[in-house]
């Protein structure tokens, strides 16, 4: 039944709720650091440190009730000490009952909210538990004036981003550079001067922009040119570096890709077609020996259907007799209860009246009272005899104490 309602409030609370305590057992394991509880309780009581779950709950970890039990009692009460109350430390033999009471009263005048049963603390262990010190933490880093502060973060400096050049997209300072760092394998008459080109370019457009009329004739051999475009040749070839970034080279994998798809396509296509005519040609023989086979037994259907219906109508009237004699039942017990009961007055009666013990139990009261009354006449007489020798005794001390006080005085003289 606890654990129906646990799940219950866990339902309520959100799937997270059961491992909350984890985080709050973290954060008050913080700030018991603060608090140096290794030197001021584990050291005087020979004990570890405290794990990061130590007062957590949970079936996949092992627990000693009896030492978290223990802990939990020292660090409470020297938290309480340390947020300005007086707490005795809690023996470990002690009533846990009332240390666990005391520890409350003193969470309660803290204004703490106690809205669970003192025994989920007699664990040593849960979501209790960590509340119950987390509460008792924060009062002692009040007490202490502790603050939190924002977190400073280290300023790290900003490594200069590299610029990641495109090998594919040709420049003119690009290729000007290049043929800079190329080493020098040959003899700089073979350096193309491209200022020089540049101006002799500018010089021949000069020209014929001066002399449109005249037509331009080449004066170079044609063999010498060959040779000198072939030495010049090998040095005008821009050799262009794959990069696996460039889109162009994705574009070609895409068509690739594309190219493999339709051909494999093709192939897979014609088996898929075989199969669906197979699997067509399949169902229709299937469907039509259904057919059949509905055909033939259709007599024996409609039988097994009558027969259902009928069994139906058995359940029904099986169920309505059974309700029938589950109540003839009922009232059967009862009327056997009122039976026994009856039966068991009229043994009582019967053994009262057969009985003689109560009359035995009457003579021996009354022989008993007999006795007593005899021993109080006898007192009551004693007492008579001894009231009466009182009366006399009196009577005969007043009779005297008159003739002492008649006595003439003549006579009195004479003696």
């Amino acid at each position: 039944m606890a654990d129906d309602t646990r799940r219950g409030e866990d339902d309520e609370r959100g799937p997270g709720a059961a491992y909350q305590m984890f985080v709050v057992m973290e954060d008050l394991l913080d700030k018991l650091k603060l608090l140096d509880y290794e030197e001021e309780v584990m050291a005087k009581h020979n004990m570890k440190a405290l794990s990061r779950h130590y007062f957590a709950s949970s079936a996949y970890m092992s627990s000693n009730p009896g030492e978290q039990f223990y802990m939990f009692t020292i660090l409470a009460s020297w938290l309480i000490n340390e947020a300005g109350r007086p707490f005795e430390q809690p023996q470990e033999y002690d009533d846990p009952n009332a240390t666990v009471a005391n520890i409350l009263v003193e969470l309660r005048a803290f204004g703490g909210q106690v809205d669970f049963p003192p025994s989920k603390l007699k664990a040593g262990s849960g979501e209790h538990v960590c509340y119950v010190l987390d509460r008792l933490a924060e009062e002692a880093l009040k007490k202490k004036c502790f603050t939190w502060k924002k977190p400073c973060y280290p300023t790290e400096e900003l490594e200069e981003e590299s610029v990641l050049e495109d090998d594919a997209e040709l420049t003119l300072s690009k290729v000007e550079e290049e043929m800079i760092e190329e080493p020098d394998d040959f003899e700089e008459d073979d350096l193309i001067d491209l200022d020089a080109l540049k101006a002799r370019t500018n010089l021949n457009d000069i020209n014929a922009s001066s002399k449109p009329e005249d037509i331009l004739e080449s004066n170079t051999d044609a063999a010498e040119w060959n040779l000198e475009v072939e030495r010049v040749l090998p040095h005008l070839k821009v050799t262009i570096r794959t990069d696996n970034k460039d889109w162009r080279i994705h574009v070609d994998q895409m068509h690739q890709h594309k190219e493999g798809i339709e051909s494999s396509l093709k192939e897979a296509k014609g088996y898929l077609n075989k199969l669906q005519e197979e699997i067509s040609k399949t169902l229709e023989k299937v469907g039509s020996r259904e057919k059949y086979i509905n055909n033939q037994l259709e007599n024996q259907i409609q039988e097994f259907r009558s027969a259902q219906s009928k069994l139906s109508e058995a359940k029904e009237r099986y169920k309505e007799g059974s309700g029938g004699v589950t109540d003839r039942t009922r009232v059967l017990s009862e009327i056997s209860e009122e039976l026994e009961k009856v039966k068991q007055e009229m043994e009582e009666k019967g053994s009262s009246m057969t009985d003689g013990a109560p009359v035995v139990k009457i003579k021996q009261s009354l022989t008993k009272l007999k006795q007593e009354i005899v021993q109080m006449d006898i007192r009551m007489g004693v007492v008579e005899h001894t009231l009466l020798q009182a009366k006399l005794k009196e009577k005969s001390n007043m009779t005297r104490d008159m003739h002492a006080t008649n006595i003439p005085e003549p006579a009195i003289g004479g003696y």
